[in-house]
């Protein structure tokens, strides 16, 4: 994508087709209008020198926009809402019955939920809402696609209702507006007790958005291994074999069991054993390092104030396009957490000499083993997860950091005079 050409550009390329040129006249509400920049500068320059430049590759380039620019907006008026409760949590059965009424009766919605939230004894027992219940939508993980039907999704409950908001769609993603009705409330900016304004507000659209960069994962499976045409147990050698050691295989010999867009984190750790896991990383084709100790997270920087965080990595606002390398308790002290750019490709394998194989697990779910031969690839997803703003992007952000994890939360230094007037009290 290119930026925006000036209005006195267009308007000279109209004139040269012979176009006719219609001019607004300038108001307050046009002045005041904040022209789109980008987060880091303006659009960098692709020449270099006299001689110097970065090859045109339009599918490559990318943009970091300015925050304010991220708005949302409605090609057509939104119809069919899909609302995810927290389960088991019987305090959430008020606010769920309450919003679906609104949706259903007062903005004439189709609202869709989940066949087990349905059949929840708590709402076929109860008569009063009956008729809503009856004109719900119903669908069931794994089993019906709505990722076609659905414009809006609304969530009830914590970070989790997100996550799993997240896993239903695994292409494009509706936009995402979540209420804080969990226990920690770090990606759910908005509050219930307002939510009739709030959503009115999101459906007459214009509304911050917070762009959630996603992880586009699969699961490379050995086949070969499989079969028992290799053996486990050979020597390990570090002949180049298809850009990989001996020992490892390439997805043309392999099978991709598994392909997952994660929100969070790719986490690869020793499971039950008792030995350090030791499993070789790759970027975009060459190896960078082996990896040591209880494991490894790969995660996006909505994922970085998760396990990463607490496995001391530093957190990253939702905007950078970034992936982050966090090892568990590596073996080497010199072993800190890095940043990758978006879209490079990195891929963890078992290392030859590996006494024990691993276990990777996806935003906490669908936890399987990795052995020998198999690997996982690891790249920035196209299908970002749209979450709507309370505020802005760099607001919500700010206060989650203090409400949430206090984040530099400290008992604040006194004044010097205080102080000097306190010991001259005291003496």
């Amino acid at each position: 994508l290119r930026p925006t050409c000036s209005a006195l550009r267009i308007s000279q390329a109209l004139q040269a087709q012979g176009a006719p040129i219609q001019v607004a006249k300038p108001t307050r509400a046009l002045r005041s209008t904040r022209v789109t920049h980008f987060l880091h500068g303006p659009y960098p320059a692709t020449h270099f020198g006299p001689k110097a430049c970065i090859l045109p590759n339009p599918t490559s380039v990318m943009h970091i926009q300015d925050p304010a620019s991220q708005r949302l907006t409605w090609n057509k008026p939104p119809v069919n809402v899909l609302v995810i409760r927290k389960i088991r949590d019987e305090s959430l059965v008020g606010p769920f019955k309450e919003l679906c009424r609104f949706l259903v009766e007062e903005k004439q919605m189709m609202v869709y939920v989940e066949r087990r939230v349905a059949d929840d004894a708590s709402l076929s027992m109860d008569e009063t809402f009956g008729s809503i219940r009856n004109q719900l939508c119903t669908f069931r993980e794994g089993y019906d696609d709505i990722s076609d039907c659905v414009d809006l999704i609304i969530c009830l409950g914590g970070d989790g209702t997100l996550l799993y908001a997240s896993s239903l769609f695994q292409g494009s993603v509706p936009p995402v507006m979540a209420f804080h009705l969990g226990s920690l409330g770090f990606l759910t900016p908005f509050k219930f007790e307002s939510y009739k304004t709030e959503v009115a507000k999101v459906f007459e659209g214009n509304a911050a958005i917070t762009l959630r960069s996603r992880l586009k994962v699969k699961v490379v499976k050995d086949m070969l291994q499989r079969t028992g045409q290799e053996s486990y147990g050979r020597e390990p050698q570090q002949q180049e074999h298809n850009g990989l050691p001996h020992g490892h295989t390439s997805s043309e010999a392999g099978k991709v069991t598994l392909q997952l867009q994660v929100l969070n984190e790719v986490v690869v750790d020793r499971g039950p054993s008792s030995y350090l896991s030791n499993v070789d990383l790759y970027l975009d084709g060459r190896l960078i390092t082996s990896v040591q100790g209880d494991g490894v997270i790969v995660s996006t920087p909505t994922g970085s104030t998760a396990y990463a965080a607490a496995a001391g990595a530093s957190m990253i606002h939702p905007n950078v396009p970034a992936i982050m390398v966090t090892p568990i308790c590596p073996h080497s002290l010199s072993f800190r957490p890095i940043v990758v750019p978006a879209g490079v490709e990195l891929m963890i394998t078992l290392s030859p000499d590996a006494r024990n194989t691993a276990w990777v697990s996806f935003d906490g779910r669908k936890r399987q083993e990795i052995q020998h031969g198999d690997c996982i690839k690891i790249t920035t997803s196209c299908y970002p997860v749209p979450s709507i703003c309370c505020h802005d992007l760099v607001y919500d952000w700010f206060e989650s950091l203090a409400q949430c994890l206090h984040w530099n939360v400290r008992k604040r230094q006194a004044r010097l005079a205080d102080i000097s007037d306190s010991s001259d009290t005291e003496n």
